[in-house]
């Protein structure tokens, strides 16, 4: 149910009818007591007319017909005390029926609000809570049977997300309605909830609150994310296959002649200069041989050779894999699985293991004066279905601000030695497999996560769909 900040105005109501039946009742009881008496006093009255002398006659009968009109406006007080009672009595039955009604109302609110996939908040002008839905109390983790959160400070809601300040940013830019994206860890994954909030107000349009609603947006903003990067390699494939057909062969005839010139001047002799610039010819042809062959490898879309993998196993095995390149650095690396029973998944093998080792490469060389890596293995719920995750997470300073939306980016890299194809690469074979590589970098670290969805149905031959 919708929870909201209780009220006294049905106890008021009930309270004032009740008051005012009292009083009905008790000037009835008066007026028939009054009634009584006048009609004790017209019958002394008439009694002492039949006895007087007829010339004191004539007051004393006008005395009586005075006793007669009170009498007389005594009955219409009470008509009219009647009539007042049964109106007060419909109208607690109106009340009643209109409390009736506004609660069955006010219960399918409730139960609409409850319902939604969306955290619903009201507070008042102070920023106190007014009301919060069931939702509201999952997102935040909160405890919903312990304690009414009504009538708490909005601040206090959730200690990662700034709430208290969205609001108040909110009403001093005058806007109807300011959005924005946080970040939150939910059952252990990291989520991304976008907030809204507007002001709240009464029939008279008067402010006397806000209403703050949070929704969960992770699956749109990944799917937004991968969009553009599928917009970004859009014709790479045609591109590919073309510049590797027109720079191969030249590259293998300046190789072959680059043989032969060899062959010519090893009998005679040559210069050291001679011989290093043909060292220095072999080694560019050599790169640019290799630049090529990992963009065909990129834009290409290739199979998959998918056998059942432990990942598990995978992990322990990378893990050992860097583990003197991590003592040597001073690095402590450690690993942390799931108590839940991580399953078999169907996958690739060899290219996973390209995948993970080229992140934790990248972990250690974000940290070569020491720190820690850590890798951990565990599954989370995404909608309906559910993923194994294996995130590495760094110590190190982090990916600056300006550069996380270019680093799936083909070559693009901060290297002095790197071709800025390893991140690439992996995000498409993450594709390839139906999961996904994300990140989130601060000045304390980075965490990639490689996501594997647990439930698949492909073939032998599957490939990346763009």
């Amino acid at each position: 149910m919708f929870r909201v900040e209780p009220t006294d105005s049905g106890k008021s109501n009930r309270l004032a009818i009740v008051s005012l039946l009292a009083l009905s009742a008790a000037a009835l009881a008066v007026t028939v007591w009054v009634m009584v008496d006048f009609l004790h006093e017209q019958e002394i009255v008439h009694a002492l007319v039949s006895q007087l002398p007829l010339e004191a006659a004539l007051s004393a009968e006008a005395l009586e017909g005075e006793l007669r009109w009170q009498f007389r406006l005594s009955i219409l007080v009470v008509l009219n005390l009647v009539v007042t009672a049964f109106a007060m009595v419909l109208l607690s039955r109106a009340n009643l029926s209109t409390k009736e009604s506004l609660r069955d109302l006010k219960a399918q609110a409730s139960d609409i609000l409850s319902s939604m996939d969306l955290a619903v908040i009201t507070t008042d002008l102070d920023g106190t809570v007014t009301s919060i839905n069931r939702r509201g109390i999952e997102l935040f983790g909160l405890d919903g049977d312990d304690g009414d959160l009504v009538g708490r400070p909005l601040s206090e809601l959730s200690e990662v997300i700034a709430l208290e300040e969205f609001r108040q940013i909110t009403r001093l830019s005058n806007q109807t309605e300011l959005v924005r994206d946080y970040s939150q860890t939910i059952n252990g994954s990291m989520r991304v909830l976008r907030g809204f909030c507007q002001p709240l107000r009464n029939h008279e349009l008067v402010d006397v609150g806000n209403i703050l609603q949070l929704r969960d947006v992770t699956e749109r903003v990944l799917m937004s994310d991968r969009l553009r990067r599928m917009e970004r390699y859009m014709g790479l494939g045609s591109l590919a296959v073309g510049l590797h057909h027109e720079i191969k062969n030249p590259l293998a005839a300046l190789s072959l002649h680059v043989q032969l010139l060899e062959e010519e001047i090893a009998g005679v002799i040559a210069s050291d200069e001679i011989h290093e610039m043909l060292n220095v010819i072999k080694t560019e042809v050599a790169r640019v041989g290799g630049v090529l062959e990992s963009f065909r490898d990129f834009a290409s879309l290739g199979h998959l050779s998918l056998a059942k993998v432990d990942v598990v196993k995978l992990v322990k095995r990378q893990v050992r894999l860097i583990g003197p390149q991590a003592d040597q650095q001073n690095v402590e690396v450690s690993v942390d699985v799931s108590t839940r029973p991580i399953p078999i998944l169907n996958g690739d093998l060899t290219r996973l293991e390209q995948v993970l080792l080229n992140l934790l490469v990248n972990a250690l060389e974000a940290m070569p004066k020491g720190g820690t890596l850590t890798i951990r293995v565990l599954i989370i719920e995404t909608g309906d279905t559910e993923v194994v995750r294996i995130e590495v997470i760094d110590s190190g300073p982090g990916i600056p601000e300006n550069i996380r939306d270019r680093i799936f980016d083909p070559y693009f890299t901060t290297k002095c030695n790197g071709t800025g194809m390893g991140l690439a690469l992996s995000d498409k074979i993450m594709r390839q497999h139906g999961g996904g590589l994300d990140f989130r970098s601060t000045k304390g670290g980075t965490d990639f996560g490689m996501t594997l969805p647990i439930e698949r149905d492909r073939e032998s031959d599957a490939g990346e769909t763009l």
